[in-house]
């Protein structure tokens, strides 16, 4: 008779794991984290074996307790995890089985293989949830900003030079299509999540009569209607890492959007600009200079950014090439999964809370948007009004525009004989242009920021974050 072994695929091994192999292939130290999706998915495959006939309901309701007990002990950190049992799973099979004999039929037509895409996707629906959430907090610290501080116009820019002038609500906006764009991807990594692994066991499913449609409805792997939804094809289900990818790429997207913004942060309250003041709590100084505030949160979420563009990379390059089904490779995509996922959650608490304490130098925004050059655009859209080509327009406001350079003058300060000089459809209202309320006034299409439309956004915005 073969002799019992403590892994569970010793039978057809004559000796055990080299020392040196489990420390290298032992996963337990990172996917123990896993433990309740793992419980969750244990509890409904064994109620699975119990409706199809598999195990009895005294199996099944024993082994349900065993592993509450379990999950509870993990919970206060009593359990103590094995990395010689190399995974969550057998660490926690092993430790039922103590408990309850029935458990050794837990397995039962089940495979690590489609446990741990089960347990994965348990996880992805539970951490899309969760993000969405942060994300949405950070959303709303933002329009709290942009709420305390609507009249306050700022120059917008383009190539970092400026370029028009914005109400400083409608560049906060912008950056809420941008989280707003993270949140929705989140969702649909969430809705693809939401298809059940269990029954394709290792790679070609099992001859027991098990019934797949239960035990995804038991995991809430249901559409919007209550209908069971299974994976399609026991060979894609195990060797399947899309969503792995897709949600590091969610994450990757939504760091890209954190730099974004935290450089626009940094910028404004540099001395140089100092439309902004950032909260001393999120800030650190100098151990030499003791006059420095350093931006130190948003410098961190710039580089943040880099870290989860680099976990996307790294599960990229992980599925390169692999071979259908599963390949032992694919026990290093968890990781950078996690390590996304841990990066992404504190990324929007501390953007949420850098929001949170921001204070507006309305001089300095008021004096920066003052600059007569940002209308310039608007200029040749009055020649244009006048029945001058965009073209010709555009370059007599160019020469209007040297000229005052030439005379050292703001644009606005020439006369109106000077201009006429340059164009002679420039009339006497020509500087009536330079009215920084008329200008936002003429702005009121879709998407622009006159008051009107900024007003629609601001309701749209609060309908919207409070859904």
């Amino acid at each position: 008779m073969a002799k019992p072994s403590q892994v569970t695929w010793g039978g057809r091994f004559s000796a055990g794991p080299a020392e040196l192999m489990l420390q290298f292939s032992e996963s337990v130290s990172f996917d123990r984290r896993l433990a309740p999706f793992d419980v969750a998915g244990s509890k409904a495959h064994s109620a699975m074996l119990a409706h199809v006939g598999l195990i009895t309901e005294a199996e099944r309701d024993a082994i349900h307790a065993g592993l509450d007990v379990i999950l509870a002990d993990i919970a206060a950190g009593k359990f103590t995890w094995d990395t010689k049992l190399e995974d969550v799973h057998m660490n926690i099979e092993q430790a039922l089985t103590k408990r309850v004999p029935a458990a050794a039929k837990l397995h039962t037509a089940r495979s690590r293989n489609d446990q741990i895409a089960t347990d994965m996707r348990l996880f992805f629906r539970h951490a899309c949830g969760v993000l969405r959430e942060k994300i949405l907090g950070a959303e709303r610290a933002l329009l709290t900003l942009a709420e305390s501080n609507r009249d306050v116009m700022i120059p917008g820019y383009t190539h970092l030079q400026r370029a028009q002038p914005v109400v400083l609500s409608h560049h906060l906006f912008a950056w809420l299509e941008m989280l707003d764009r993270d949140r929705a991807r989140f969702a649909d990594v969430a809705a693809h999540a939401n298809w059940c692994p269990l029954g394709s066991g290792a790679i070609a499913g099992t001859t027991l009569p098990i019934d797949r449609e239960f035990s995804a409805k038991a995991l809430g792997f249901v559409d919007a209607k209550g209908r069971p939804q299974v994976t399609q094809n026991s060979m894609d289900t195990v060797a399947d890492r899309d969503l792995f990818i897709e949600f590091a790429s969610a994450c990757a997207l939504f760091g890209v959007h954190l730099s974004r913004i935290a450089e626009d942060l940094i910028l404004w309250s540099s001395a140089e600009f100092k439309f902004i003041d950032l909260p001393d709590t999120f800030c650190t100084g100098s151990s030499l200079m003791p006059q420095k505030k350093n931006p130190d949160s948003c410098e961190l979420l710039r580089g943040k950014s880099a870290r989860l563009q680099g976990n996307l990379h790294t599960l990229l390059t992980l599925a390169k090439g692999l071979p259908l089904t599963y390949n032992r490779d694919l026990q290093e995509d968890k990781p950078p999964v996690f390590d996304s996922f841990d990066q992404t959650a504190l990324c929007a608490d501390v953007l949420a809370g850098t929001l949170a304490g921001i204070t507006l130098n309305r001089d300095r925004c008021a004096s920066a948007v003052r600059d007569p050059g940002l209308l310039a655009t608007d200029l040749a859209d009055y020649l244009v009004l006048k029945g001058v080509p965009f073209r010709d327009a555009h370059h007599a406001v160019g020469a209007v525009v040297r000229l005052a350079e030439k005379n050292n003058v703001e644009i606005n300060q020439l006369s109106t004989a000077d201009v006429q000089q340059v164009h002679k459809a420039f009339e006497a209202d020509w500087a009536d242009v330079f009215d920084l309320k008329r200008a936002l006034s003429k702005r009121e299409g879709t998407g622009m920021p006159g008051p009107k439309q900024v007003v629609k956004q601001f309701a749209r915005w609060k309908k919207i974050l409070n859904e």
